[in-house]
């Protein structure tokens, strides 16, 4: 599961790799170390403005939930079970691009699982790339604005 990501690139990397424009600079923050379980706004390209990047929360918030407290559970989504969990069904056809130059994972110095230490993976010259995402939009009723979110979308790890 992908929990930690990093995004170190600038305004003008981002656009000219992916060809958009990044919809509002002013959320554009470069983060050696991006926590997902403090649900950040980050560089997303959405499938209904495949020429924009835009910033949203990760964690994904159905339109239907009564407030965003799922968001601790909707960090990423198994593709095996998309189309069956309530939180993903609906959103199964709203298809993004989450932006990053890399993610951690973590190798166990030993065996009780006690000791641990991050490793950030990326690709060769530190080059952005981006996850597989799935995205929502849900209206917060106590400030009536509206949240767009997203999923990473993941799979059973390979050796």
């Amino acid at each position: 599961m992908c929990f930690f990501s990093n995004q170190t690139k600038n305004a003008m990397e981002l656009e000219n790799r992916f060809n958009g424009k990044i919809r509002n600079y002013d959320n554009l923050k470069k983060k050696e170390y991006i926590n997902g379980f403090s649900f950040p706004k980050t560089p997303v390209i959405a499938n209904n403005k495949l020429d924009t990047i835009q910033h949203f929360q990760w964690g994904l918030v159905p339109f239907w939930a009564k407030d965003d407290s799922i968001k601790k559970y909707t960090l990423n989504a198994r593709i095996e079970t998309l189309k069956e969990k309530p939180s993903y069904k609906n959103s199964v056809n709203k298809r993004c691009l989450i932006v990053a130059n890399g993610f951690y994972e973590w190798q166990w110095l030993d065996a009780k699982g006690k000791k641990k230490q991050k490793y950030l993976i990326s690709l060769a010259d530190n080059k952005l790339f981006a996850f597989a995402g799935i995205w929502s939009e849900w209206l917060n009723k106590k400030t009536s604005e509206i949240i767009s979110s997203y999923s990473i979308v993941t799979t059973k790890a390979n050796e």
